[in-house]
């Protein structure tokens, strides 16, 4: 369980600097790449994210993990580059 962790913090990461870099480069330059690009995007960041939060309360107990630990492991699925240094920090054993 904790090696999917660890794949879906980087690919929930990923996903999340691809929708910035959606936002930021392509929708200012080409309106309808953007509109085309964020729909499936956006779905995949959604899932990756619901995995993320789902995936840490179950790790939570064989990572030893006290509840201040779980919500910094939460609080930084909302930050950018954040599930990149709990993925490194927080998870051990996979």
């Amino acid at each position: 369980m904790t090696k999917i962790f660890k794949f879906t913090a980087i690919a929930e990461g990923i996903s999340y600097l691809v929708l910035f870099a959606n936002m930021l480069l392509i929708k200012p330059n080409n309106i309808e790449l953007y509109k085309k690009l964020l729909y499936p995007i956006g779905m995949a960041h959604g899932v990756l994210f619901i995995g993320y939060v789902v995936l840490a309360f179950l790790i939570m107990k064989s990572q030893k993990w006290s509840i201040k630990d779980l919500f910094v492991v939460q609080l930084a699925s909302l930050l950018p580059f954040g599930t990149f240094y709990i993925e490194k920090k927080y998870v051990k054993n996979a």
